[in-house]
């Protein structure tokens, strides 16, 4: 069993990384359904928090089905992110996070994200500014460096835990590579064999099959996955991955019908959280991978994303499942 603070997670846990724009309530609701372990909010400015920000504002939205959940920051300035943090903690959620790993160039510039890869003085400052302000535990989640000649994952992860983090979630990627190339898990394993190192070590990066997830964590040791982009669209990853550990076998790959079925409920339980509208729109970037592979398939797609009454949305999903019943995944 892994423990952060009193979280108790099952043997080699399954996470649903904190994603801009897709890790809100209704698609975590959708992977908590499909078997994640443990999820994150989308990540919220500090600052943004502090000035009242309708939009970061929203983002501390959880709901008890969703537990255990955290709440990720991130922000370059000791006081905010301590004030922020103490936000955070009203809405009760199981911990609080801090982004150390957003490589965009918006966070970046603000001296947040991954940007603090740059100063581990810095990081720490920022992370006991949270730890001080709050009962939660706290997590973080960070990349390996800023780029190839200065990766400083080893003193990052020494660091943050001699100030108390709870657990640390590593992206195999430097700052440099943003989401290219090719993930290098071998820092992660030395951290992880790192003897002074006794919390939690989750692994981040490149996980988009049952059989790469158990490779990785027999490979190198990590106290389990966390999974961002192979999740999106596809929220049966976690199950999958879960069956292939106790089985050695593949779960029956999902039908289109169960494609339909979960696009459907993503954009009820948008619509619910949303408004109606938001709901229709925002839902629209998601199809794409829902129907990932499904030959010929431009026109509903078409119809997907241009359709504003939610009855006719329905009407194609419908029509959907019917023309492609029975379709065979290659």
């Amino acid at each position: 069993m892994i423990k952060i603070g009193n979280i108790e997670l099952p043997d080699f846990p399954l996470l649903l990384a904190p994603m801009e724009d897709v890790s809100d309530p209704p698609f975590r609701r959708l992977c908590k359904t499909h078997g994640a372990d443990m999820m994150y909010s989308e990540f919220i400015s500090s600052e943004g928090l502090i000035r009242d920000a309708i939009k970061s504002r929203q983002k501390l939205d959880i709901f008890d089905y969703e537990r255990p959940v955290g709440i990720q920051i991130f922000g370059g300035d000791e006081e905010a992110m301590a004030l922020s943090s103490k936000i955070v903690s009203t809405v009760n959620p199981d911990l609080i996070d801090i982004n150390f790993g957003c490589p965009v160039k918006k966070v970046v510039s603000k001296g947040a994200g991954a940007g603090v890869l740059k100063d581990v003085d810095l990081m720490v400052r920022l992370t006991k500014a949270v730890i001080d302000s709050t009962n939660l535990p706290v997590t973080v989640k960070t990349r390996l460096g800023w780029d190839e000649s200065s990766i400083n994952i080893d003193e990052v992860a020494e660091r943050l835990q001699d100030i108390g983090v709870q657990a640390l979630s590593i992206h195999a990627r430097t700052r440099a590579q943003m989401y290219k190339g090719h993930s290098d898990w071998t820092h992660i394993a030395r951290v992880k064999n790192n003897p002074r190192i006794t919390m939690p070590i989750f692994g981040n990066g490149d996980i988009d099959s049952p059989e790469k997830a158990l490779h990785y964590k027999n490979e190198y040791g990590i106290d389990g996955i966390m999974i961002g982009r192979a999740a999106i669209g596809y929220p049966w990853i976690f199950n999958e991955i879960k069956h292939y550990f106790k089985t050695g076998e593949h779960l029956p790959t999902p039908t289109v019908i169960d494609r339909v079925e979960a696009a459907r409920n993503h954009l009820i339980w948008s619509m619910e959280w949303k408004g109606e509208r938001l709901g229709i729109v925002e839902m629209r970037r998601h199809y794409t991978n829902y129907f990932k592979g499904i030959h010929s398939f431009k026109d509903y797609k078409q119809k997907l994303v241009t359709t504003d009454d939610i009855d006719d949305l329905f009407g194609v999903m419908k029509e959907i499942e019917e023309v492609y019943a029975g379709y065979e995944f290659v």
